[in-house]
């Protein structure tokens, strides 16, 4: 065998290799795919979540997920109800962010199923804390 045939099936062992970590990585303890059970964290926002954060104890994607959908749900909660609060402005506010909603729920959810680590500003970053602070 030459040394460019080694190389070629070094190389082959090395990816064959990487593929069977990246199968065992992306399990859950729900046994889901990590892609499907992030997708599910955000299906009832934070319910889902919340279900998420309690079921996963080991992959980070998917408590990821589970506690940005939380933080989502939580924001655009507060959001809507203050926004009902304020006469008129208030109202008119709270009727177009619904469709903003509908669409980020959407999104994420396909970014999730993309297998994307997909950090929403400062609500991503505050998840990706607090499943940092819940590991260590």
């Amino acid at each position: 065998m030459t040394s460019g045939e080694k190389q070629t099936v070094f190389k082959e062992e090395a990816e064959e290799e990487k593929n069977r970590e990246n199968v065992e990585e992306n399990k859950t303890s729900s046994g889901l795919d990590q892609n499907i059970a992030g997708v599910l964290c955000y299906l009832l926002g934070f319910i889902t979540g919340i279900i998420f954060i309690l079921i996963e104890k080991e992959n980070r994607f998917v408590r990821f997920h589970a506690m940005q959908s939380i933080m989502l749900s939580i924001a655009f909660f507060v959001a809507g109800f203050v926004l009902t609060i304020i006469p008129l402005i208030g109202w008119i506010f709270a009727i177009l962010i619904t469709p903003v909603t509908f669409i980020l729920w959407i999104f994420m959810m396909w970014k999730a199923y993309s297998g994307e680590w997909y950090k929403l500003p400062v609500i991503g970053d505050f998840a990706e804390n607090q499943i940092d602070k819940e590991t260590n």
